[in-house]
């Protein structure tokens, strides 16, 4: 596995948190913990945006997504609002994850709290010529559920 390393920088308020780090040796994400100053509560349909306490320079030609991670989406509903979001190359601000609780209960949001996880991903350029015509495929243009059940 090739590993990739990420410029981190610890912000201020971030004195005493983990970096993202895998739970396992062979997990694609990273947990995300909050860094929030006292503990915070979710209520149910409500979103906010959480902040991690870090900041990071992702090399040109990558971006990290941000996903929900999948015990607190489980026990508690709760789960990333934009998942995946998208983290680009050239931004340097503190890293947010927007959570939104689908659940009945509050949840209560504490400091340290692993909230999402983020995998790093390379992602190739794009460029989109006009045509007149696009090529034919055996779908053409039909819609969702235009291939069956």
């Amino acid at each position: 596995m090739t590993v990739l390393s990420i410029p981190f920088l610890r912000l201020p308020h971030n004195p005493d948190l983990d970096m993202p780090k895998a739970a396992s040796d062979l997990a694609a994400g990273l947990d995300l913990s909050a860094c929030v100053d006292a503990p915070v509560t979710l209520a149910p349909g409500k979103r906010m945006v959480v902040p991690t306490g870090f900041a990071m320079a992702l090399p040109a030609g990558y971006e990290a997504q941000v996903r929900p991670r999948s015990g607190l989406a489980a026990k508690h509903g709760v789960t990333v609002l934009n998942a995946p979001g998208t983290i680009d190359a050239d931004y340097r601000g503190e890293v947010g994850v927007i959570l939104i609780n689908h659940g009945d209960d509050p949840v209560t949001i504490t400091r340290g709290m692993r909230i999402a996880q983020m995998v790093v991903a390379k992602v190739e350029a794009a460029h989109f010529t006009q045509v007149s015509a696009l090529p034919p495929t055996d779908r053409g243009a039909g819609g969702f559920g235009s291939t069956g059940s």
